[in-house]
């Protein structure tokens, strides 16, 4: 404090000094004052700035100002300033800055008559560091006397703050084991005094250390480093297996470690390496697997590690040695660490009842070096297979065979397709075949074709074909197995290529090359058994007036090579298709060659079938189709009679119908049996919905009568009955012998 004191003293002499200095300088160098220095435009530079006042001869120099924080002594004076212009007359100053009359306001002030700048409250540093201000000299009506100075403000540091610690507890870890000198952690602390004084140096130490569990090592493990706060070991025997942590009591103080003092903590862990080895706890086991039995556990192997539990040194992974099948796995269980054997393929009592196995515990990660040497531990596992009736087994499943489709009946499609392992007595049956193409030894298993196959079946899909195929062994108990039967079948060349069109018109009219009949073929088979056909003429007398031009690989155009009358032509063509080997057709194809309109039919060719010399049809034929047509309007003609004459008949009250109704025209009613009439005959019962009700009821006398043909119920009712006629009110009289058609005849046929 004293040292301040003197350092501040010290401050406001050279102050003085220099404004004395300054103010005589004024003195003696300032000219008179001028007229023109009054001028009301430059009598307020306080409140403007205008260039070209007064020449400034020079300017204060103030040197900084430093003010110890905390200080008692308030108000407190700090520096006096003096302007020479003093001497000339009345000077008030002014000030201002942060501080004065900026935040943080009211700190500092100045008596305007003497100029001394006062600090009004004790300064806190860690708060504001430095101030800077401005003073100015002004005459009493305002004017600037001189320019204004510049005042720097430094508040000196006390050590009035405590070092903090960064975190309240520090965490650290170090490994079992370590050497000394292995760094630990790192702590810091701060403090907020000045940085570049002995105030903020700070120095660390450990006061106490305690072990968990208590009392478990006795010897100091840690040291620290007193300027960097670096922990580190100091000595040997860290042991996780005995010790599992230490908390370290902290201290942190300032000026070196002679100030201002705090205390904090540090856990620090141990952490665990892999230092133990697994062991088997015990050594042999037995087990029992049942054949056939796949994804079962059979039993459970332990092995022990002493490295910290659920750590990654503890975790222990199994293998299995002398399964050189691959029909055992064994996994870890993360739980417990225990291994889980279990069965990953068929096991077949037959071929092996018993096997023997080493299971091997091995940590996943590596030993450390600092462990002590242990050998790596294994178990024997002794596994016994356990019999039991097992299901015949297919060789293969499915059973795949390619055979033609046209393969001839009886013909041996598989054999031997079937084994049962307890070499029991099996028996064979296809349980599904659509298309019964199948049989089966049911002894053997061998499966034969009962008839040809069609490739083009609804059931056969992408050319296969799928039957199934099961087998039963005949113990007591007997189990089965199913297997499918997929016939691959190819295509072979059955059907001859059809010619189409038979018959065509050719149009003598039209420009060569349009002139002729497409063709084409139709054929049964599947490619390559079909197209592209060939077409060729099968008559070589023929071949030299017309011609076949082939198109594309399914159509030609037949033409003819010169100018061929009118008339019908019968061409002998043969088509082939492409098989192997190739089937062919012969047909004769009808070709009218003729004028045709803009459809393509043929134009007078009833005339060209009168007068034409090379018409097709003659003339007698042509006679015989008008003498037909005029017979059948003949027949026609004599219909129309045999109705009037029944109509008639029917008026006059005789025949089969004895009535008093004009429009009852029903026919006669005939009395059959109408059994095995067959899907034909369904006809004669169909029942007309346009009858009336009253219609519905037969006459009394018939219902059930012996040759009615009707049970006791509605007769069906005729389909030819007039629409909404009245019910007849007289009973049906049933012909009693054919004489009654010969009276029905007579009375129609023969006049009256």
């Amino acid at each position: 404090m004293e040292g301040h004191k003197r350092e501040r003293m010290a401050g406001k002499v050279l102050v003085g000094l220099c404004v004395l200095v300054a103010s005589m300088g004024q003195v003696l160098s300032s000219p008179p004052p001028r007229q023109h220095d009054l001028n009301p435009a430059v009598l307020y530079p306080w409140r403007q700035k205008t260039p070209g006042l007064g020449r400034m001869k020079r300017d204060w120099i103030i040197p900084p100002i430093r003010v110890s924080e905390n200080s008692k002594q308030v108000p407190e004076n700090l520096v006096q300033i003096k302007s020479d212009k003093v001497f000339t007359g009345e000077v008030i100053y002014k000030l201002e800055g942060p501080g004065v009359d900026q935040e943080p306001k009211d700190l500092f002030e100045i008596d305007d008559k003497t100029g001394w700048i006062k600090s009004k409250i004790p300064l806190d540093r860690e708060k504001y560091k430095s101030f800077t201000l401005k003073a100015f000299a002004l005459s009493p009506s305002g004017e600037r006397l001189e320019n204004p100075t510049t005042i720097e403000i430094y508040v000196l540091d006390q050590n009035d703050n405590r070092p903090i610690f960064t975190q309240e507890e520090f965490i650290g870890a170090v490994p079992e084991f370590s050497i000394p000198g292995t760094s630990v952690l790192t702590i810091s602390a701060v403090d907020a005094d000045d940085p570049s004084t002995d105030n903020a140096v700070l120095s660390y130490s450990i006061k106490a250390q305690e072990s968990f569990p208590p009392f478990s090592i006795n010897k100091t493990m840690f040291g620290i480093n007193n300027e960097t706060g670096v922990i580190y070991t100091r000595d040997v025997g860290l042991d996780r297996d005995v010790v599992q942590s230490f908390q370290l009591s902290l201290e942190v103080a300032d000026m070196s470690g002679l100030g201002l003092t705090s205390t904090g903590r540090a856990t620090i862990y141990i952490t665990d390496i892999n230092n133990h080895a697994p062991q088997f706890q015990p050594t042999t086991y037995n087990m029992f697997a049942m054949e056939n039995k796949v994804g079962l556990d059979l039993g459970r192997v332990n092995a022990t590690d002493k490295d910290q539990r659920n750590g990654e040194n503890w975790r222990i992974v199994y293998s299995i040695r002398g399964d050189a099948s691959g029909n055992f796995a064994v996994r870890t269980d993360r739980a417990t660490n225990q291994g889980i054997i279990s069965v990953v393929k068929p096991l077949d009592y037959e071929s092996k009842s018993e096997y023997q196995l080493t299971v091997i515990a091995e940590n996943e990660v590596p030993l450390s070096t600092k462990a002590p040497y242990e050998q790596t531990s294994t178990a024997t596992v002794t596994i016994r297979v356990l019999n039991e009736n097992e299901a015949p087994r297919f060789y293969r499943n499915p059973i795949q065979v390619s055979f033609p489709e046209s393969t001839a009946p009886d013909t041996v499609l598989a054999s031997d397709i079937a084994h049962d392992p307890d070499n029991a007595k099996l028996k064979f049956e296809i349980t599904h075949d659509p298309e019964r193409w199948l049989r089966i030894n049911r002894d053997t298993g061998e499966i034969i074709a009962r008839r040809t196959f069609n490739i083009r079946s609804p059931y056969v899909k992408n050319n296969k074909y799928t039957a199934l195929v099961k087998v039963t062994d005949l113990d007591a108990g007997g189990t089965s197995a199913t297997a499918s039967l997929e016939i691959t079948l190819w295509a072979t060349n059955d059907f001859p290529p059809v010619l189409v069109p038979l018959s065509g018109t050719v149009c003598s009219d039209r420009e060569p090359g349009r002139l002729g009949l497409l063709l084409t073929a139709m054929d049964n088979d599947l490619s390559p058994h079909a197209d592209p056909f060939s077409f060729e003429m099968a008559d070589a007398d023929m071949a030299a007036n017309w011609t076949i031009i082939p198109l594309n690989e399914s159509h030609a155009m037949l033409q003819p090579l010169i100018d061929i009358g009118w008339g019908e032509f019968s061409i002998p063509i043969t088509v082939s298709d492409s098989g192997s080997p190739a089937r062919s057709s012969n047909a004769l194809v009808n070709v009218t060659v003729c004028p045709c309109d803009r459809a393509g039919q043929c134009t007078a060719f009833t005339a060209a079938a009168i007068f034409g010399s090379k018409v097709g049809i003659s003339f007698i034929a042509l006679m015989i189709i008008m003498a037909s047509a005029a017979l059948l309007l003949l027949l026609l003609l004599l219909a129309v009679a045999v109705r009037s004459c029944t109509h008639r008949s029917l008026k006059k009250g005789g025949g089969l119908l004895v009535g008093e109704s004009d429009d009852d025209v029903r026919d006669n009613v005939f009395n059959y049996d109408e059994q095995g009439g067959g899907e034909e005959d369904e006809n004669a019962f169909n029942i007309d919905l346009l009858r009336t009700p009253s219609d519905m009821v037969p006459p009394p006398e018939t219902v059930g009568q012996p040759g009615s043909g009707l049970p006791k119920h509605n007769q069906p009712l005729r389909k030819d009955a007039p629409y909404n006629l009245p019910s007849p009110r007289y009973p049906r009289k049933r012909p009693a012998n054919p004489t009654d058609i010969e009276d029905f005849i007579n009375d129609c046929c023969v006049p009256s």
